[in-house]
């Protein structure tokens, strides 16, 4: 190999480092941003948290032990997405796709437990309109729930591009970048768990 291929590719691979770091930088950016996006959300459920407007109060909805049940989901998928990010690291396709799919698995049942409890909040009579605690609990809960949803569609588009392309630099850095997000939500969400359910009970 000559010395002008050896330099060029010196060079292609200085670019992807460059593209990689400039992905992570921006995405903490984001990340900070979705930080300042929930802090006001929290802000504002912390003001509402007694303005039940003589209607129907979150200690005589909430069952603790379901929502349990969503905390645990939640937290064994960031466990299970870990394990993808090793197989990753060693080049094991089926492995990574079947903790992938795993993890999947488990943010989507977190996602049907949590639009069951909205229902059943609703039937109850505890809705969007039914008082400021209650629209600031939508808000919030529902927020993250979205994220969640948003991580279950990027995930379903790495899997084709995983694919499609193989363990390519620009495919390292997505799985990494989401792996961050996921494990993002999932401290969001114990504050939500601590929050909002815990305090409510009390």
């Amino acid at each position: 190999m000559s010395t002008h291929t050896q330099t060029n590719d010196l060079h292609d691979d200085h670019d992807h480092h460059d593209t990689a770091g400039d992905d992570l930088f921006g995405f903490w950016v984001y990340i900070l941003s979705d930080c300042l996006l929930f802090g006001t959300l929290f802000a504002v459920f912390a003001v509402f948290s007694n303005s039940f407007a003589g209607m129907v109060e979150p200690s005589a909805l909430f069952d603790l032990w379901f929502v349990a049940g969503t905390t645990a989901l939640l937290l064994l998928s960031s466990l299970t997405f870990g394990m993808a990010m090793l197989k990753q690291n060693a080049h094991d396709m089926k492995g990574m796709a079947t903790w992938l799919g795993i993890t999947f698995a488990l943010g989507f049942g977190f996602l049907i437990m949590e639009l069951y409890e909205f229902h059943h909040l609703s039937l109850a009579g505890a809705t969007f309109s039914t008082s400021a605690y209650w629209s600031s609990f939508y808000a919030l809960v529902a927020t993250h729930g979205l994220h969640v949803f948003a991580g279950l569609i990027w995930m379903i588009v790495l899997f084709f591009h995983f694919k499609r392309d193989g363990f390519t630099t620009a495919n390292k850095t997505r799985l990494a970048l989401l792996s961050l997000f996921w494990h993002f939500l999932d401290i969001i969400w114990i504050c939500v768990f601590s929050v909002v359910y815990l305090m409510g009970v009390m």
